[in-house]
């Protein structure tokens, strides 16, 4: 594909989630598709008619198992956070019909205890996963999502802090 093929593209429509817990950290989990470093909080599509809440809780239990009592819904993006792929990744992933993702991010609160995190779900997306402090955490991602992370620490600074 040509760049300006791609830029044609659309976004993806997607949500994220920043899950915290009692101790202020964010999840991360190391995507299992990648050999290399590729830590990311859970994130993935909404489908057609799904509330930005109602995909952030499915998309949570479908790559944590955590489920919804286990959590508290803090917060969601005011706005939609874009990104696009690296232009060698677009035709490969989600069959060349998108150039990146516009998301929104809902924040949420864990209430459970680390034994009730369970990445080995039917369709396995994380390989490890782990806390981190917020500050750490565009070091650990992939750099083609850094400024979406950094965005989406902007909109939920005064959250986190509370």
């Amino acid at each position: 594909m040509t760049p300006e093929e791609i830029e044609r593209l659309p976004y993806r429509p997607c949500v994220g989630v920043m899950l915290v817990n009692a101790q202020g950290e964010v999840f991360v989990g190391q995507r299992i598709d990648n050999p290399g470093p590729a830590w990311q909080m859970p994130q993935g599509g909404i489908d057609p008619g799904e509330s930005v809440e109602t995909a952030a809780l499915r998309e949570l239990g479908e790559e944590t198992g955590i489920a919804p009592d286990l959590v508290r819904v803090e917060a969601e993006s005011p706005d939609w956070v874009t990104y696009d792929l690296p232009y060698e990744l677009v035709p490969k992933i989600w069959g060349g019909r998108f150039r990146g993702q516009k998301q929104k991010w809902v924040l949420m609160r864990f209430l459970g205890t680390d034994d009730q995190v369970n990445i080995a779900t039917e369709h396995p997306e994380f390989s490890a996963w782990r806390w981190i402090a917020p500050a750490d955490l565009p070091g650990v991602i992939v750099p083609f999502k850094r400024q979406v992370y950094e965005e989406v620490l902007a909109q939920f600074a005064g959250a986190l802090r509370a």
